[in-house]
């Protein structure tokens, strides 16, 4: 790390303690830790000693040999935590955290420095067999569709199927009538019919 980007970040963060209100016995975060995420952006964590006032948190972040700083601030929160994103592939970045209290803000913490990965680095460092929240979350929606599908086919062939066996009982409730019918229709066809009038009777 060079020692001119060093110089510009104390000097930086020099001028900010001046120019604002330091807090009377408000001490700086401790265990200041940064995590590399996905998608070029990065998480800072840190604690803080029992009993601070503390209501807030400023962040400031630099870029390695830059004196372009970036700085985050937020109040009225309990938070420990705080994401850093839009961060550059293969960059070496520079985070100071300080706590604020109704009185002011605290010392700025140890610098903590890191760098962002190369997109190649980030595909190799995962293997094969990993699975990541957001690909579980999305194997699940897909079991959710496929379930409902399932359900819905099922339903409709629950209604099919009973809808036949409907028609079966009315077709089987119809077919003694037809019987019937049809027994009589033959009935009628087999007798004999004779002229109307009375009985001839032979001579002698």
């Amino acid at each position: 790390m060079g020692e001119k980007g060093i110089s510009a970040a104390l000097l930086f963060l020099g001028y900010f303690s001046v120019s604002s209100v330091n807090a009377d016995g408000l001490s700086a975060p401790l265990n200041v830790t940064i995590k590399v995420r996905e998608g070029n952006s990065a998480v800072v964590t840190w604690d803080i000693l029992e009993g601070d006032p503390v209501i807030g948190f400023a962040i400031t972040q630099q870029k390695k040999d830059v004196r372009m700083l970036r700085f985050i601030q937020e109040v009225n929160t309990t938070t420990r935590s705080c994401a850093l994103w839009d961060l550059e592939e293969d960059t070496e970045y520079i985070v100071h955290v300080q706590s604020i209290s109704m009185s002011g803000t605290s010392p700025p913490s140890d610098p903590v420095l890191f760098r962002t990965p190369k997109e190649s680095e980030k595909l190799a460092s995962k293997s094969p067999d990993e699975v990541t929240m957001e690909e579980v979350g999305q194997a699940a929606q897909l079991r959710a569709g496929e379930l409902i599908i399932i359900v819905v086919v099922l339903i409709m062939w629950a209604g099919v199927i009973a809808l036949f066996c409907r028609q079966y009982d009315i077709i089987k409730d119809n077919e003694p009538n037809n019987n019937k019918d049809k027994a009589k229709n033959s009935s009628e066809c087999s007798t004999p019919e004779h002229p109307t009038g009375g009985l001839l009777r032979s001579k002698v």
